[in-house]
């Protein structure tokens, strides 16, 4: 029978299996209650997931959010009883007993998957693939930087991830390894539950990677070792520990460990056990028949484990409180994501000299040199980054400087053609806290970056997107390249905000509103064309919040309203003239966020929108979400098919986007 280390858990020895099944008790327990769920890997993990948090996790089960806690990422989050379980057993104070038996139940704390936003303890929600093992990079790059620049005396912490077969065969995780290694972030630590057994059966239908020598090409340190061994646990986590590397400990363990029927095969995967095999399963592990039962001493050795690290938490509030004033309140202000005062002045200033110089531009050097102004108030925790494509995205300050293994002070990242993984890196980066990250490429690869993207509208993390090329105004490079449904498709994903300004004062008004969010992800979509600054005035209240406004108002009563986004904006205004010369009143309503625009209350959205009779709606993009405003009889000029190669101007002409096409649909409707 193994037995805890107490030269590292510093309590009362309990045996270590004892406490492990534990785990698996009340794992199956629930599984079975709710009869849905994968009681496997918490039983093949637990051995691996006991010695993790009663030897090495510093964490305190009083205080979650302790800043220089340990992270712990599972993300093989179908295995969430796991979770749950390590919360209740160490004294997480929501996740009560009653929560483990309303696993899988609406409104609980114990979802299928687990949600950082509804249960507290639990770092980052887990479940897609390959997301979380991603997420954790972040994390740790995040320590790394903020450890560079406030000592470690203040930030010195790891990042543990439990990962399974199915996060390893995701493409994404790939990506991620490869910037982990390459960034050498050693305080990254792999724990990978290597039961070789997926949904379909054994994973040997589908992948023969050695994932060692996979791990050790990317730049990590890497081992196999018995996963239900707890010495051998405990060993190669001091190893990992001392690494200059990131490290896969790869634990060869048994899925449905101790169901003596279903053990080790796919059975044990993805549904409960059934009462004949848990009874057996119990009767195997010597563990109580009565469901939800956990032995007094067991509990209370794992309530010490809970709070064994409120040592390490007091001493640190006490260093914390040992820094100066101003770098003490820096460090605060920025975990709580909360943005400087400078941020606003310095970019009414922008604004200020917008409007006295008016700049014509693509909105991607707009939006540089908003950063620019954006940089100068917030250096070190503006952090942006680009998947290979930052001259083309102008998204890098001219005072930043790139991040590296041995520059863990910069502040611009070349994630590599890594769309998926930078993603998902700036989830974890923005979850650790201190900074507001920004990553940019071509508005089509959001496709690449999608499921990390749905991830942090999901959590409400507050990431910025630069995505430019945002249209078929990117030209030659064709339909590839030129993105339609795409606008589309990122207005349909909940708490997503979609932004396309159309000229440098929304750009900035855009941006600000993008950094000050932190309950959401944005998206600025961005043009590689040059457009003109329409924009004459720019109010405090700043008009992009209503996710549209009127910019230029009808001379007489309106018989046409045109709605634009972005570059087509343009369009709408000169068709505007051509209308007035026409005898025909029309309003402008640049649209910079549809999706904003329809949230409002209905008597603000009803006011922008107006009650012109004829609604137009101009876009370089699919008609979707549009008859929201227009009606379904609205006119829409806009892309009813994919892209073509060409100049950008033709282009236009070719597919009908212009201000002409305006005015004859107008026409049409106007006695």
């Amino acid at each position: 029978m193994m037995q805890l280390d107490a030269t590292r858990t510093g309590y009362t020895q309990v045996d270590h299996t004892r406490m492990a099944n534990a785990i698996r008790g009340l794992s199956m327990d629930a599984v079975e209650k709710a009869k849905s769920g994968h009681p496997g890997l918490p039983m093949g993990a637990a051995d691996i997931a006991t010695v993790l948090f009663t030897q090495f996790l510093k964490f305190d089960a009083t205080a979650p959010a302790w800043p220089d806690r340990d992270r712990f990422v599972l993300s093989a989050g179908h295995g969430s009883m796991l979770l749950y379980s390590l919360l209740y057993l160490t004294g997480n104070s929501e996740m009560t007993l009653d929560q483990i038996k309303q696993f899988r139940q609406v409104n609980s704390l114990t979802p299928g998957h687990p949600e950082n936003f509804r249960t507290k303890g639990i770092e980052t929600t887990t479940g897609p693939l390959g997301q979380g093992i991603s997420t954790a990079v972040g994390m740790a790059l995040a320590e790394k930087m903020l450890a560079a620049e406030f000592g470690k005396k203040i930030v010195d912490h790891h990042t543990y991830v439990l990962a399974s077969d199915g996060d390893l065969m995701e493409g994404v995780s790939q990506e991620a390894i490869a910037m982990a290694g390459h960034w050498k972030l050693n305080k990254l630590i792999v724990l990978y539950d290597d039961n070789g057994i997926s949904i379909d059966g054994p994973t040997s239908l589908a992948d023969s990677v050695d994932q060692v020598k996979r791990f050790k090409s990317a730049g990590w340190a890497a081992e196999k070792i018995d996963g239900h061994d707890q010495a051998a646990i405990a060993d190669a986590i001091t190893r990992a520990k001392k690494s200059n590397k990131p490290t896969l400990i790869a634990c060869r363990t048994t899925i449905g460990f101790g169901a003596p029927n279903k053990a080790g095969t796919s059975k044990v995967h993805g549904e409960a056990l059934g009462a004949d095999e848990l009874k057996a399963a119990k009767e195997n592990l010597g563990i109580a028949l009565e469901p939800f039962t956990v032995p007094d001493d067991v509990l209370k050795a794992w309530r010490a484990a809970g709070s064994r690290g409120a040592s390490a938490r007091q001493e640190w509030e006490a260093r914390l409180g040992e820094l100066g004033s101003r770098k003490r309140a820096e460090f605060e202000r920025r975990l709580r994501h909360e943005r400087p005062a400078s941020l606003a002045k310095a970019l009414r200033a922008h604004k200020k000299e917008l409007l006295e110089k008016p700049l014509t531009a693509a909105t991607r050097k707009s939006s540089e040199a908003a950063i620019e102004a954006i940089a100068a108030a917030m250096p070190m925790e503006f952090l942006a980054g680009s998947a290979d494509l930052t001259g083309s995205n102008n998204n890098k300050a001219k005072s930043a400087t790139a991040f590296s293994a041995k520059t863990p002070k910069g502040r611009f990242i070349h994630y590599g053609i890594r769309e998926h993984g930078m993603a998902a890196a700036m989830n974890g980066i923005f979850l650790h806290g201190g900074f507001a990250p920004n990553g940019a490429t071509f508005l089509v690869f959001t496709d690449y970056a999608r499921p990390a993207m749905r991830l942090a509208a999901l959590m409400g993390a507050g990431v910025v997107y630069v995505m430019t090329h945002d249209s078929i105004g990117l030209g030659e490079d064709g339909p590839t390249h030129q993105p339609v449904e795409h606008l589309a498709a990122l207005r349909a994903i909940p708490n997503m905000r979609v932004f396309r300004p159309c000229d440098a004062i929304e750009v900035a008004e855009c941006w600000e509103l993008a950094l000050n969010r932190v309950d959401g992800p944005t998206v600025l979509a961005l043009t590689r064309q040059n457009l003109p600054q329409l924009r004459t005035t720019a109010p405090n209240d700043n008009p992009c919040a209503a996710g549209a406004y009127e910019l230029v108002a009808a001379q007489g009563e309106a018989k046409v309203t045109l709605f634009a986004s972005g570059s087509e904006v343009e369009i709408a205004v000169a068709a505007q003239k051509q209308l007035a010369e026409r005898g025909v009143a029309s309003r402008v309503v640049s649209v910079p966020s549809l999706e904003l625009l329809l949230a409002q209350p209905e008597a603000k959205r009803a006011a922008i929108i107006g009650n012109a009779p004829v609604k137009i709606a101009i876009e370089a993009a699919v008609r979707w979400g549009w008859d929201a405003v227009i009606g379904q009889d609205g006119e829409f000029i806009g892309m009813h098919s994919f892209g073509e190669s060409g100049p950008a101007k033709e282009l236009y002409k070719h597919f009908g986007i212009t201000a002409e096409a305006a005015v004859n649909a107008v026409l049409k409707r106007v006695s």
